[in-house]
């Protein structure tokens, strides 16, 4: 029951905080550009056809009326519509939910890679302080830190290229590419070459950009997890754990490891929603069709619908994640309670 009441008291805290934040995007969004330039260029579409499309966007009323019209359709299931290609009207839900379900696969992989070998590594750190592991580790992660993330994507592009060339010269099926990019659908793939075809093709679209990512988290977490496991490890109880005579093995995860994944916990929740809104890079390279690319076209059209059906999601999943990871630290360390 305690459980149950911190989570809708930190629900409660969330929706105000979500309400604000949409409303200062959707009025800064708003007063940008007009959404409606592109057509007022087109000589063919005539002004009834503008004042109608106006009206289907909401853009004859005032800016705050607009917020709080969007938001009531909103609350309703409905996103709103979104100036597609050709000028052509299209609703916003199916679009920025597309885009976040490739976003969403991209970033959980990586990150839960990233995670996972961060610990391990970071923990080896510190455990083995000062030996060959440690230097390594910190070379490779300051290493990745000092690399901008489209350099790293970039030189993974140029390696498939090579990989790829040398595949088609034996006659088969590119084994690092884009799903998009496929001259063989999914499908006709699980029909010609099988299902072992369809899985190496499928993790050769995903492997590249998820390295990518993942390179840059995993110099973030392996440091953090070195810097907090140090910490515990000169706590005063793991030096008594140690004084009774339990074996390293035992002190180092029973007593040391819980707590030390705290602060990783944490770094883990914010960087999984900045990740997730921040993959444009990866996505540009690669040629990806998610949230990334999906915020790039909403800016260039200046589609306050689309933009703020975004911002919905993408803020949604931080709360979702910084939730998770709250109620985390009550698993990792016993002391802290959520009621």
């Amino acid at each position: 029951m305690n459980l149950v009441i911190y989570i809708l008291r930190r629900l409660a805290i969330s929706i105000p905080v979500l309400l604000v934040g949409t409303f200062l995007c959707f009025v800064m969004v708003a007063g940008t550009g007009d959404p409606l330039g592109e057509l007022r260029s087109n000589p063919l579409i005539s002004k009834e056809a503008l004042a109608a499309t106006a009206t289907k966007l909401g853009l004859d009323q005032g800016i705050v009326p607009r917020y709080f019209t969007w938001l009531g359709h909103f609350l309703t299931g409905d996103w709103g519509t979104s100036i597609a290609q050709g000028n052509a009207l299209a609703p916003v839900a199916p679009k920025v939910l597309a885009a976040f379900g490739v976003t969403f696969k991209l970033v959980v992989g990586a990150e839960i890679l990233a995670l996972v070998i961060g610990i391990i590594v970071g923990v080896l750190a510190a455990v083995k302080q000062y030996s060959i592991i440690d230097y390594i580790a910190t070379t490779l992660a300051f290493l990745l830190f000092s690399m901008p993330i489209f350099c790293i994507a970039i030189v993974l592009k140029n390696y498939a290229i090579e990989i790829n060339g040398w595949v088609r010269d034996l006659g088969l099926q590119d084994v690092l590419g884009n799903p998009w990019l496929r001259t063989t659908s999914p499908e006709q793939l699980k029909t010609d070459g099988g299902v072992g075809d369809f899985i190496a093709s499928t993790i050769g679209a995903y492997l590249l950009p998820t390295l990518s990512i993942m390179a840059i988290s995993f110099a973030a977490y392996s440091r953090f997890q070195r810097a907090s496991m140090l910490e515990v490890l000169n706590a005063d109880y793991v030096r008594t754990a140690r004084a009774k005579g339990l074996a390293n093995g035992r002190v180092i995860f029973r007593h040391a490891f819980r707590n030390a994944l705290i602060p990783v916990s944490t770094l883990f929740s914010v960087n999984f929603g900045s990740v997730l809104a921040g993959a444009i890079i990866t996505e540009t390279v690669f040629n990806w069709h998610g949230m990334g690319t999906l915020l790039v076209e909403a800016v260039t059209k200046n589609d306050t619908q689309v933009m703020m059906g975004w911002l919905v999601v993408i803020a949604s999943s931080v709360i979702v994640a910084n939730l998770i990871a709250d109620l985390m630290y009550g698993i990792l360390d016993p002391r802290i309670r959520v009621g």
